[in-house]
């Protein structure tokens, strides 16, 4: 329970508050803790001033010492509890451990505790709560947007936005949920200060950010911003020439790096591999993604507190708000898309040690991998008309899924763009899905432009920060528009000091080996996508089993870092239409000796291209001479320009693929002279739905199972 001012006292006082804070710093941070001159400046403009702020200043500095005080302040004065909006569960982890150790008792609200919520309820009203974490994506929920949030925003003593660059759509890690905290903002009532933080913001980021903290208040917000350097931190880059060399010089230092730490990779895939590399060259990691299940992300956390592993091999989704103080390490096994993401990321290490090694070892890769990354800029302004009208035609609300049918983005940057739409209120977001409102909206195109060029900026500042020969440390404040930035002392450059190159053989042999393995399974679809009717599609429920195929196989994901370099080369759309080498054929023959299936094949099918039908046709032809199976033939599509564009989603490339793939009459002919499974060759695989039809139509036409095998799989 939080303790109230001191008997004698009025927290009122300039001087009371500051003694009645300091003593609550201490009960979070330790005796020797004191508060710096901006936490309280802070912490008297919310508490005193009852005004909004934002306080832009490194990880580790204490921007979460300024919330927990002001929390403990306002609630002696008989204030409601602090509603703390924070975007990573690993972060509210961290701050109700924080608050326990202060006597605040805080509580969740997040999609992994939802048995909790109504006693979390009762117990607010109860007045038994002092901080409530909530996480953006919760402001939209309809019940809890329409019932619960009025309520508490309106008796909510302190509001706090935790990581408050993601509000803007210029910061590195914008959020559309967090553009709801606006429509809270004018909704809550005068004289509830508002805190907003974060450690990444440049300029144009603070200002938007600052701008929009100001609505609904007309005093103004009080921006405190820091120098961003941090005198542990000893940056370096470490340029390889391969992804072979990169996994063994990690392995090869890993054990030099003080302490534990975080290897970021760019991918989920390269998260694993590197991590099962690691782990069979004997040293103790464990990966995290956000596929990772909650459980065993929440273990992983915890081994890293606890120094029970040397290392978390992780995407980004390890990123703002975990909290170690003694991190000894950050390495980037690639390189992030923005040096201001990159420094959130390496802002981890170093809080509570006096040296902490941050290593970037690029890849020749990684702008492929940008590239690939890059479809989550805002949709053209036909796509968003359709979208709106396809809502407005309804009558009531439509899922997402059912939208999908009428709109081809993929279900990620679909949600994306109706949560934008929703802030705009052009659409709300209701109990079964998204409503049109019939407001009037204008589609940005100057604005949504500024924003790609800033992410190919970005891109271009983190080329130029791995080629300087000047201080990395400036260089990343600079980005930050740290008016401080001056040369640290401490990076390679300023040192001249780098970290050797020189690759022990045995353990490039190693990694090689270990990149070399070919093979990844292809899950075959189970369910038809929703709403296919409303595209003539007569597919809908579960795929019956005498339609579906078998599990399939690819040779690698097109995001691995080691047979996912050469793929992502030959199956470049300006790559040449020519057979494969023989290296990557023998890949695909080792793949096939270690399929686990259930009836080995006896003939060989091969996809229709418009792109690459040398490559797909000569590579089915091989594979029939080198297993000796039955060459069937090559399935046909029923017109010229084939299935059509890409499409982004279920839906869309169902619809595209429905009607144009057929079986020809001496494919079928050579299917009844053969008795057993036959595999399906393609070059790619997408969303699965060119391998689901082909395989319905070779098992109608009698073929008794079909096992898909590709070159590549898109993840």
């Amino acid at each position: 329970m939080v303790t109230s001012a001191a008997p004698g006292t009025t927290v009122g006082s300039d001087s009371a508050m500051r003694e009645a804070a300091e003593r609550h710093l201490r009960a979070l941070a330790g005796d020797a803790a004191r508060l710096r001159e901006d936490q309280w400046a802070a912490i008297h403009a919310l508490a005193a001033e009852r005004r909004r702020a934002l306080v832009v200043q490194r990880t580790g500095w204490g921007k979460s010492a300024v919330y927990f005080v002001a929390t403990a302040l306002r609630r002696a004065e008989g204030a409601g509890p602090t509603v703390i909006i924070s975007p990573l569960l690993a972060l509210m982890r961290n701050q109700i451990a924080a608050a326990e150790r202060a006597g605040i008792r805080a509580h969740t609200i997040n999609s992994a505790n939802i048995d909790a919520w109504a006693r979390t309820y009762a117990e607010i009203e109860a007045g038994a709560v002092d901080v409530l974490l909530v996480s953006p994506e919760r402001l939209n929920n309809p019940d809890f947007r329409d019932r619960v949030l009025p309520e508490l925003a309106a008796g909510a003593g302190l509001v706090v936005i935790d990581e408050a660059h993601c509000v803007s759509d210029w910061g590195h890690d914008f959020r559309p949920d967090y553009r709801r905290i606006r429509t809270l903002l004018r909704e809550l009532p005068s004289g509830i200060p508002v805190l907003a933080t974060t450690a990444t913001a440049n300029e144009r980021v603070t200002r938007d950010v600052a701008e929009q903290l100001e609505v609904g208040d007309d005093a103004g917000t009080l921006v405190l911003r820091g120098g961003l350097d941090r005198e542990s931190l000893h940056l370096a880059v470490v340029d390889l020439p391969d992804s072979t060399a990169r996994l063994s010089w990690l392995a090869q230092h890993l054990d030099e790096l003080p302490g534990s730490g975080i290897v970021y990779t760019l991918t989920v895939a390269a998260a694993t591999e590197t991590a099962a590399f690691l782990a069979e060259r004997g040293h103790a990691v464990r990966s995290y993604s956000g596929q990772t299940d909650q459980e065993e992300r929440q273990r992983a956390e915890d081994d890293l507190l606890g120094n029970r592993v040397k290392a978390l091999v992780a995407t980004s989704a390890l990123g703002m708000g975990f909290d170690k103080s003694d991190l000894g390490f950050v390495v980037h096994l690639g390189a992030p898309q923005s040096p201001i993401s990159y420094y959130q990321q390496v802002g981890r290490a170093g809080r509570g040690v006096d040296r902490a090694e941050v290593i970037l070892l690029p890849g020749r890769e990684d702008r492929d991998i940008w590239a690939y990354f890059a479809g989550l800029a805002f949709p053209p302004e036909e796509t968003v008309r359709r979208t709106l009208d396809a809502l407005a035609q309804a009558g009531g609300p439509v899922s997402t899924q059912r939208l999908e049918a009428q709109v081809d983005l993929a279900r990620g940057r679909l949600e994306q763009m109706l949560k934008v739409l929703d802030v705009d209120g052009a659409v709300r977001r209701v109990r079964g899905g998204w409503t049109a409102t019939g407001a009037p909206w204008a589609y940005d195109a100057e604005r949504y432009a500024a924003v790609a060029a800033a992410r190919k900026a970005e891109q271009q500042a983190m080329l130029d920060y791995i080629a300087t020969d000047g201080c990395r440390m400036e260089f990343l404040r600079r980005q930050l528009d740290d008016a401080g930035a001056r040369p640290c002392g401490r990076c390679d450059a300023c040192t001249g000091r780098a970290w050797p190159v020189e690759i022990d053989p045995e353990q490039r042999e190693a990694a090689a080996g270990h990149l070399s393995r070919p093979g990844t399974a292809i899950a075959p679809r189970r369910q038809w996508p929703t709403g296919m009717a409303a595209l003539d599609i007569d597919a809908a429920g579960t795929i019956r089993p005498e339609h579906r195929a078998e599990e399939g196989r690819a040779l690698a994901r097109l995001t691995d870092i080691g047979w996912g370099n050469t793929l992502r080369r030959i199956l470049a759309e300006d790559a040449p239409d020519e057979p494969v080498s023989d290296q990557v054929f023998q890949g695909l023959i080792t793949v096939l000796a270690a399929w686990p299936w259930r009836e080995r094949p006896v003939g060989v099918v091969a996809m229709p291209s418009a792109t690459r039908p040398r490559m797909i046709t000569d590579l089915a032809e091989r594979l029939a001479r080198t297993g000796r199976l039955e060459p069937v033939g090559l399935l046909e599509y029923t017109r010229p320009q084939g299935a059509g564009p890409r499409r982004h989603n279920s839906a869309q490339r169902l619809a595209s693929v429905w009607h144009a793939l057929t079986v020809p009459d001496r494919v079928g002919a050579a299917l009844a002279r053969i008795d057993g499974p036959v595999l399906l060759v393609d070059d790619h695989t997408d969303t699965g739905w060119t391998l689901t039809v082909a395989a319905r139509r070779l098992r109608e036409a009698g073929a008794e199972a079909v096992l898909p095998l590709t070159l590549a799989a898109r993840s």
